[in-house]
């Protein structure tokens, strides 16, 4: 368990081509939490499989007869056979035995496969008199992985590491900008730390409630209504700052009535920069109008609306209750599945994380997750302008083709 880029993925294959080597006529598993990471991490990747099995090692020691993509397998020259599957499809575990299993990333598989993924290849995994596995993962709080990380010490051997642990062995520019970037956030301790953090106490927004909604960009319906937020900084807008982020969040509501997190677009410009990356987002999507905070800077935010485009709509929201107080109505909408996030919005995510019913924990402010709950509530609030149409009008059909 262990940081991004700290190694993870080697070990898990040099100790999946060892057994296979060691052990002939082995059957072993590696489970990914896609195809697509199967074949281009675990298989082809600079550290998996292909990358470190010499030729000889393959069946009649040519890669070629050794290894097939199409199949996902792998045949040594020792007659043992390494088969790749997805946890997107825990059925395709049903049947296969295996002496011995690689699963990778177990924090990444999908979510509503998780348990099911899991419990599948335990099942097949009976081959030999000591079957065991490797999994190799950065850390989120789901079930499974806290479940796993309780085994310890009885039937699990744990090895830790974070980021900087493999530094020298990373861009400096790269480990530079992640400590500048990330360090001492919940987002930094989990991604870089492997810290296995826990929903704070009395959140407002849980993961396992977010990851549940989750949708790929390619599931997207057809929209009634999207909106552009924007969270006008508190600083002086000096260019770069990470403190003078300004929160930017494209959100919608469906034709199904959902309501839908469609990208983030935050940014730290000065007021001609994100004033652009706002309208440009405007633009992109197709959307109704751009809605800003009055409470500090609204005339400021309209005015730099309208000196990048004149034509773009604004719509100013005020602020009559405190941050937490204001985001309760929105965490609602979650607890009631009835808000999805499309792809990954982690730094967004990892504020909302923070939010109680008392105040926001987190470093710094939450301009991110103050956009995606302005947004959401002027979805929530006023009905007026909804645009009545079929399901793949302009805007759908604009969404289905991303």
């Amino acid at each position: 368990m262990a940081g991004r880029g700290f190694g993870k993925t080697r070990p898990g294959a040099e100790e999946t081509f060892y057994r296979a080597m060691k052990n002939p006529g082995w059957r072993l598993a590696v489970v990914a939490p896609t195809n697509d990471d199967l074949r281009k991490v675990c298989f082809e990747g600079e550290s998996g499989l292909t990358s470190i099995i010499p030729p000889e090692c393959y069946k009649g020691g040519c890669m070629a007869k050794g290894y097939n993509s199409t199949l996902r397998q792998i045949t040594t020259s020792t007659g043992s056979i390494i088969t790749g599957y997805s946890s997107e499809e825990p059925n395709r575990l049903r049947g296969p035995q295996h002496h011995f299993a690689w699963c990778d990333e177990l924090a990444g598989w999908k979510v509503g496969t998780m348990q099911e993924t899991w419990d599948m290849m335990l099942f097949g995994l009976r081959l030999g008199d000591h079957v065991q596995c490797i999994v190799t993962t950065t850390p989120k709080p789901y079930p499974l992985v806290k479940e796993l990380f309780g085994q310890v010490g009885k039937d699990f051997v744990l090895t830790t590491g974070s980021t900087f642990d493999n530094s020298a062995n990373l861009s400096k520019t790269a480990i530079k900008k992640l400590r500048e970037k990330y360090e001492g956030t919940r987002l930094g301790r989990q991604e870089l730390n492997a810290e296995l953090l826990l929903d704070v106490p009395g959140a407002l927004w849980t993961m396992a409630n977010i990851e549940k909604n989750r949708i790929k960009p390619d599931d997207i319906p057809g929209f009634q209504r999207v909106i552009i937020a924007v969270d006008p900084s508190g600083s002086s807008g000096k260019e770069g700052s990470h403190s003078d982020e300004v929160g930017i969040v494209a959100v919608g509501q469906g034709y199904d009535g959902r309501y839908y997190v469609i990208r983030d677009y935050t940014c730290s410009l000065g007021p001609a920069g994100w004033g652009r990356v706002a309208v440009t987002a405007y633009k992109e999507l197709q959307a109704d109008y751009i809605v800003g905070e009055m409470n500090f800077g609204g005339a400021m935010v309209e005015h730099v609306i309208s000196s990048i485009d004149d034509t773009v709509p604004f719509r100013g929201v005020t602020a009559s209750r405190g941050k937490a107080v204001r985001a309760q109505p929105v965490a609602s909408l979650y607890e009631q599945d009835r808000v999805s996030h499309i792809g990954d919005l982690t730094r967004l995510e990892d504020q909302l994380y923070c939010f109680t019913s008392a105040a926001y924990l987190g470093k710094g402010s939450p301009d991110r997750a103050d956009a995606a709950v302005w947004g959401i509530t002027e979805l929530m609030g006023d009905t007026s302008v909804i645009v009545a149409g079929p399901e793949g009008d302009s805007l759908g059909s604009y969404w289905q083709g991303m």
